[in-house]
């Protein structure tokens, strides 16, 4: 395998090679330009699809333009979240301080549009000049009576991972503020889906025919007034299990609500993720309509799949995404198509999702985290992949090797959750990889060297 900094070495393994766990969640090698995301990033990912809360970014305008609507996340009902606010903090406030500026953005912005509440982002150079944003935060509270909260994510302070706590504990403000009657005792929270071009109806689709309700989303087209009384549920749906794990666990030690992680991604874990519901209330009736849910859909799924394999099997796969658990289906979901997963990886994963993904991937496949960008170009040519699982970073370098693309991240429009998102994965790779335009690319040629 080609070497790699010395700092990176732990970081870097491969399936059946029986070394040590992998080292994880730490910070990012100095020059190595990571693929990682920071603390800021990590905090908007998760807040950013509630749909009528106010997102006001408190720092210069470049930070809100970083994340100004390139993701997916629906709505079906408000789109305040996919307007980008910001207090674009100038010199003189550096100089003098932003929090007079915070105050008069907060209460014009809330005079104009309503929402149900605010989040403020705190950026880094907030946090260097050293804004009261609580305080703030608070008085226009009192004045206004909707929740202004703050979010603690100053780029600095760490990775992507640090945003999502960040964003856990915005959110726990909210959670128990609201009533909880009538709900039932058969219901969920959802956690940790974003509701990429609609996934989110999807899922919701299928627990209602199970007879399951959801109380709340958090975070895909999220309702402030359904967070506030999401303390009322019988059980949390972890999807992404590493932006919502902590706040799962902390309703679990506030409020009693026991977790489940789940994914939605390919047929074995969609199936699993319903059936572990059903088992969960046990339900005889509900675990009867769960079967025929499931033998209905994926009867109607098979048949692609299928269709999709003939030309698949055999092929090469690198995926390299945010979270661990996604890729984990990601490698059952390209098996089921035939493809072998060459490389794996992930920017937030944890030991045990490694773990997980050594015994799961086939004897010399590479497990990475958090990667860059010249490794990965270059781990995608010695293996020789066919197809680039990823986001909006990963595309570049797929398309720079000629090698096929398939969006996995929070950029996509086609949804690829559920029975019928297994349908539309394996519609889209069989297309990218076989199309035609590739004879016309170099992939496989020598990619640089990594530095060593």
């Amino acid at each position: 395998m080609t070497t790699v900094l010395s700092s990176r070495l732990g970081q870097v393994a491969r399936a059946g090679d029986g070394s040590a766990d992998i080292v994880c969640d730490k910070q990012s090698v100095a020059g190595s330009v990571s693929q990682r995301a920071c603390t800021f990033c990590g905090s908007r990912v998760v807040l950013y699809p509630i749909a009528d809360a106010l997102h006001l970014v408190h720092g210069p305008i470049g930070c809100a333009v970083y994340t100004w609507d390139i993701r997916g996340a629906l709505s079906s009902g408000p789109e305040l979240h996919r307007l980008s606010f910001s207090t674009d903090l100038r010199e003189r406030h550096v100089v003098f301080g932003g929090e007079g500026r915070l105050e008069d953005s907060l209460m014009e912005l809330i005079e104009r549009h309503h929402p149900s509440a605010a989040f403020v982002y705190v950026t880094c150079i907030v946090g260097v000049i050293g804004d009261d944003v609580e305080a703030v935060s608070r008085k226009v509270s009192e004045r206004t009576g909707i929740p202004v909260i703050p979010v603690q994510s100053e780029g600095f302070q760490g990775s992507k991972r640090q945003g999502y706590d960040a964003a856990c504990e915005a959110l726990l403000r909210l959670i128990g503020t609201g009533s909880t009657e009538g709900i039932g005792k058969h219901s969920v929270n959802l956690l940790g889906d974003f509701n990429l071009a609609g996934e989110i109806w999807i899922i919701q689709e299928y627990l209602k025919r199970m007879g399951v309700e959801v109380v709340a989303n958090l975070t895909g087209d999220g309702r402030v007034a359904d967070i506030s009384r999401a303390h009322g549920a019988a059980l949390n749906l972890v999807q992404c299990s590493g932006s919502t794990t902590q706040l799962a666990k902390d309703m679990q030690k506030k409020y009693g609500i026991p977790f489940q992680k789940v994914s939605y991604f390919g047929l074995d874990d969609m199936a699993g993720a319903l059936y572990g519901i059903a088992e969960h209330f046990k339900d005889p009736e509900m675990l009867a309509r769960t079967r025929d849910l499931v033998a209905e859909e994926i009867s109607q799924v098979l048949p692609v799949v299928e269709a999709c394999r003939k030309d698949l099997e055999g092929k090469r796969a690198a995926i390299y995404v945010g979270g661990a658990f996604k890729a984990i289906s990601l490698v059952k979901a390209l098996r089921l198509l035939g493809m072998k997963t060459a490389l794996v990886g992930s920017q937030t994963g944890n030991a045990e999702d490694y773990r997980y993904l050594r015994d799961l991937c086939d004897p010399g496949t590479i497990i990475v985290d958090d990667s860059n960008p010249s490794e990965l170009s270059t781990f995608l040519a010695e293996e020789k992949c066919d197809l680039f699982v990823g986001g909006v970073k990963e595309r570049p370098l797929a398309y720079k090797l000629g090698v096929a693309f398939c969006d996995h991240n929070h950029e996509r429009k086609l949804p690829l959750e559920g029975f019928l998102g297994m349908a539309n994965f394996a519609r889209e790779v069989h297309a990218s990889v076989c199309s035609p335009v590739w004879q016309f690319a170099p992939r496989f040629q020598s990619a640089n060297p990594v530095e060593v």
